[in-house]
């Protein structure tokens, strides 16, 4: 039974637990609000959320630049601690939370990076943080699995990859006319190790502008990382930050209205979710960049996505919560997907759903099961080095095969 954690306009927490039945068509899903945050109003919307590894807690990031990390129960949340990030200012916005080992780290659109860590035993009377500036206009911010690098891009700002411990200790070179002068943009700020480059002039010979909406990491092994960039205009590249900084495959228009609003890494290998600015939803083969299904009947756009290792979960401004099937890849990337995508369930809240993670508590077991531990990926290496690179360069993938059980069709 995964459960699905989602923040709304309002403050509030909600708890999403879906029931698959043994019989076909049977299933059910509960929704149950387990923190009240409405006396805030919308200063208070949630922006970002997140789970720690073990699912036992949780931190949450607001409008008004307060943050907070809260005891996981099961119809409940019991506050650790709280803070208010005093660098954000009207019209900015959280663009990144990600809990780790160290502590909760936090990431604001106009650079303000954190690092809020607890005392031993999560003692909040001993808390202590740590504080970075990264560029301005970011849109989006993610930690590595292996919370060893941190990715960033946004508005003409191009995707960076950070070393999270150089980040707070590096110190900045002082901005004398003579580090200026020969101060160049591609040069690697501290903390830095590595930075894309932008895609070739377009046909008529015309620079490109950077508009980065989401990212994701595919995977991440020390200083080697894959990552996929949604783009205002649609498109979906992926990095090999080993292999070049342009893209490795830059598959366009793949978003069909608008630019690119969430991407999402799915737990079978070669598979990635994607909802554009209008009402869709569709899984992406990672190996073709062909659209594999998409969902129907949505009538409002999605704001967010979840994957489980079973079911995804998405929020959408139509104020629905939805459970989704979700099926593997095909094995022969030249062959049809024969299932189909559906909406399992859906929700109604009365408030807009504006985020939606998966709790990481439920099925475990399953999880590991279908991320396999990396013993296949060896295999892969192949389908990269065969691909075509906008630099001519080749990828390495570390994905993970797994078939799962089809979803039980909604009544």
């Amino acid at each position: 039974m995964p459960r699905f954690l989602a923040g709304d306009e309002l403050g509030n927490i909600k708890s999403l637990k879906y029931i698959a039945a043994e019989k076909p068509g049977e299933t059910k899903a509960e929704v149950s609000t387990i923190y009240d945050g409405s006396e805030g109003g919308k200063e208070k919307a949630i922006q970002a959320l997140s789970v720690s590894a073990d699912g036992a807690m949780i931190s949450a990031a607001r409008a008004d630049g307060t943050a907070g990390i809260y005891r996981l129960k099961e119809d409940s949340l019991e506050i650790v601690h709280d803070w208010k990030e005093p660098r954000l200012k009207a019209g900015q916005r959280y663009v990144g939370l990600a809990m780790s080992s160290r502590g909760v780290y936090s990431c604001t659109s106009n650079g303000a990076l954190r690092l809020t860590t607890l005392g031993e035993d999560g003692d909040a009377s001993s808390s202590t943080l740590h504080t970075a500036v990264l560029p301005m206009h970011l849109a989006d911010w993610q930690l590595s699995t292996d919370e060893k690098t941190f990715a960033y891009g946004g508005d003409e700002v191009e995707l960076s990859v950070w070393d999270t411990e150089k980040a707070f200790t590096a110190k900045r070179a002082e901005a004398t006319s003579e580090v200026k002068k020969r101060k160049r943009a591609e040069d690697l700020l501290p903390g830095e190790v590595w930075r894309a480059k932008n895609v070739a002039n377009d046909t008529l010979n015309l620079r490109q502008p950077v508009n980065n909406t989401c990212l994701a990491y595919l995977s991440a092994s020390g200083s080697h990382s894959r990552i996929a960039v949604g783009t205002q205009l649609g498109n979906v590249r992926q990095y090999d930050t080993r292999a070049a900084r342009r893209p490795v495959v830059d598959w366009k228009n793949v978003a069909k209205v608008g630019g690119v609003r969430a991407i999402e890494k799915g737990f079978h290998e070669h598979e990635l979710f994607i909802a554009d600015q209008g009402c869709n939803l569709h899984a992406l083969d990672l190996r073709t960049g062909r659209v594999m299904y998409g969902y129907k009947g949505l009538s409002g756009a999605v704001t967010s996505i979840a994957a489980s290792p079973t079911v995804l979960a998405s929020s959408a401004l139509d104020r629905y919560l939805r459970v989704h099937s979700r099926y593997p890849p095909p094995e022969d990337p030249n062959d049809q997907q024969e299932q189909k995508g559906e909406v399992l369930e859906k929700i109604f809240v009365k408030s807009i759903p504006t985020v939606i993670i998966w709790d990481k508590s439920q099925e475990h077991s399953k999880q590991k099961d279908v991320e396999g531990e990396g013993e296949e990926e060896s295999d892969d290496e192949d389908v990269w080095e065969g691909m075509q690179n906008v630099d001519d360069d080749s990828e390495e993938d570390v994905p993970i095969k797994r078939r799962s059980k089809k979803a039980h069709k909604a009544t």
